[in-house]
């Protein structure tokens, strides 16, 4: 008879191996309304463990012979990339990382923010089984929405700081019924590993397409950041509708705040360019410091 332990270890192998479309969460009257329209530009798929990979590569040419001030360099490369890493993971995927910026920063994961599951030995997972054999914990899959929500009610918030002080009031009503405000039509969450307490998250937002002066709605990707990992634990894809409280109708945003959106999408754009070119730079020496002392195996 197959022993508990061994019937989890297949239970989750099972559960890692799950299409990324089945363990992902949609809240949304429309399905249809959480598909991304055509991206204005894309980069691609990229390796979430290219940072680690990247500094994995640094630190084994350390062990090569090198002269001291190559090893100096990358040592130097190394502890740029430790106090960096959010900036260039995030500005890599066009996502604007600056204090300033972001919508959540720093959080502190909770143990309530976790669900547990609990495994027995009769195949089943539940609660009340007398024959536990493990506890499964990871943070809710709920919850990641929440961060999303908290983090774009911040970062909507936070634009107001960029633009002239007389509309600060005007940006912070957007999160009110009193005017033109923003109701949230759909969100799509992917959850690309199970985060646990303890860890810290940052939440950051980007805008999907570059809005014009007619827009009454706009897309805005999200990434969930875990400080312990390094790398995004949930991405989401949320659509936005601007709202006309006082008409009870969809409505544009005001000029100003279209500016701003538009403004900040470039940012976005140049923050791509610039942080690709400076990872750019980081392979290239290491490949000069592998090829000059021999392939790193």
């Amino acid at each position: 008879m197959k022993s508990a332990v061994a019937k989890f270890s297949s239970y989750a192998a099972t559960r890692a191996t799950r299409p990324l479309s089945i363990r992902s969460f949609m809240t949304t009257a429309k399905l249809s309304a959480a598909t991304p329209p055509p991206r204005a530009s894309e980069n691609g798929a990229i390796n979430p463990r290219w940072l680690s990979e990247l500094q994995h590569r640094l630190k084994k040419s350390l062990s090569l012979q090198l002269a001291p001030e190559k090893a100096e360099t990358v040592k130097d490369r190394l502890a740029y990339l430790d106090k960096n890493w959010l900036m260039l993971s995030a500005g890599r995927e066009g996502f604007l990382a600056e204090p300033e910026r972001r919508g959540v920063d720093g959080h502190a994961i909770q143990w309530g923010d976790m669900v547990r599951m609990c495994y027995s030995s009769d195949d089943v997972l539940s609660e009340s089984s007398t024959d536990l054999v493990l506890v499964i914990r990871h943070v809710n899959n709920v919850i990641y929405n929440r961060f999303a929500e908290s983090g774009r009610v911040n970062w909507t918030r936070k634009l107001a700081q960029f633009t002239d002080p007389k509309y600060e009031q005007e940006w912070f009503d957007l999160m009110t019924p009193k005017g033109i405000g923003l109701i949230l039509a759909s969100i799509r969450t992917d959850f690309k590993f199970p985060m646990t307490f303890p860890d810290r998250i940052t939440v950051l937002h980007k805008l999907v397409t570059k809005p014009d002066y007619s827009s009454d709605r706009f897309y805005l990707d999200v990434v969930v950041y875990s400080e312990q990992q390094r790398r995004p634990a949930a991405k989401c894809f949320e659509d936005i509708v601007v709202y006309d409280y006082k008409a009870a109708k969809k409505a544009p945003l005001k000029p100003f705040m279209v500016d701003e959106l538009r403004a900040t999408f470039d940012l976005q754009e140049l923050r791509k360019q610039d942080t690709e070119k400076k990872i750019a730079e980081l392979h290239e020496f290491l490949e000069q410091v592998e090829g000059s002392a021999g392939t790193v195996q």
